[in-house]
């Protein structure tokens, strides 16, 4: 009874070591790395001041959309290829989704494609032209999710107007629908740039990244743009933001796999170990003293009498 007690005892215990051991050294590896059948809409909202056909400056409601999905023909193992279609319209007849430039009611302010490739793990733009087309304009830093476990740093994101990186900077800590998030803040003052299609003048921004840091994912993003002309006229002055049903969204989707990644690399190798070892060292301790203790005992030897035969 003994052994097979230790037997049993053993058997388990080993199992959750090694299962500790896989979740500790196998689990970050294989899972802490960008999916590549991403196939995502996100959804903001806000309000932009533009002017009107006289020059002065109205303000509407608008709302923006950003089209993402992998191309997992061309990803790999360490890179993800995206193609993303974004576009800002005025918030007008119950719009839903980017609209034509053609559309009847000119409710279109602008829109953009774009093709881009980025590690899996680290998150930074990739150039490498087997994953691109020749006409993708080359990317730096990060571009549309940060690293797995970022950290209170700077990081550099790239920056579609300027077409360049601007200093994404740890501003603060927020918790956001359940999910602890880090903050970052990139900004741009009067930098000179292309503001409208062949038009040069300034561009002013401030954006804010919500970034739950396990996974790097973007939880919420706020933004305050202007655009001004050579000769100081305001082009577009734009408030913009997740909405509130795209953030408790991508909280729980996102907060849902912070969880998970913790439960695998964390709490298993923890839980592993701690039951593990002793159930292990106990079940052998136990068939050691089994095994001692069913060894058959040498016969004993008894004196013969004097003078027997």
């Amino acid at each position: 009874m003994r052994r097979k007690v230790g037997a049993a005892l053993a058997f388990v215990g080993g199992f959750l070591v090694v299962l500790a051991i896989l979740a500790q050294a196998y689990a970050p590896g294989a899972l802490e790395k960008t999916p590549i059948d991403v196939n995502t809409t996100t959804e903001l909202e806000g309000t932009a001041q533009l002017p009107d056909a006289s020059g002065d400056l109205q303000e509407t409601p608008v709302k923006a959309y950003s089209i993402t999905h992998t191309d997992s023909e061309k990803s790999d193992d360490n890179v993800a290829v995206f193609q993303n279609f974004a576009c800002l319209v005025k918030d007008e007849g119950d719009v839903t989704t980017c609209v034509s430039a053609d559309d009847p009611q000119d409710r279109l302010i602008n829109a953009s494609e774009d093709n881009f490739a980025a590690d899996r793990v680290d998150a930074l733009a990739v150039n490498d032209p087997k994953y691109l087309p020749a006409d993708a304009v080359p990317h730096e830093g990060l571009v549309n999710k940060w690293p797995f476990h970022s950290k209170k740093t700077t990081y550099p994101y790239w920056d579609t107007v300027l077409q360049t990186t601007v200093d994404a900077k740890y501003d603060r800590t927020e918790t956001l629908d359940g999910v602890e998030c880090y903050v970052y803040v990139a900004t741009v003052s009067d930098a000179p740039a292309e503001v409208s299609d062949g038009i040069q003048g300034t561009y002013t921004d401030e954006k804010e990244f919500f970034i739950e840091p396990l996974t790097g994912g973007i939880v919420d993003q706020r933004e305050h743009q202007q655009r001004f002309t050579d000769n100081g006229d305001v082009l577009l002055d734009l408030t913009l933001a997740f909405t509130k049903d795209q953030v408790q969204t991508f909280a729980d989707d996102i907060g849902g796999q912070a969880d998970q990644l913790n439960t695998l690399t964390k709490t298993v190798p923890v839980v592993g170990y701690a039951v593990g070892i002793p159930m292990l060292l106990i079940g052998l301790a136990l068939l050691f003293l089994g095994r001692n203790g069913s060894a058959p005992s040498a016969p004993s030897r008894q004196p013969v009498a004097a003078g027997s035969k």
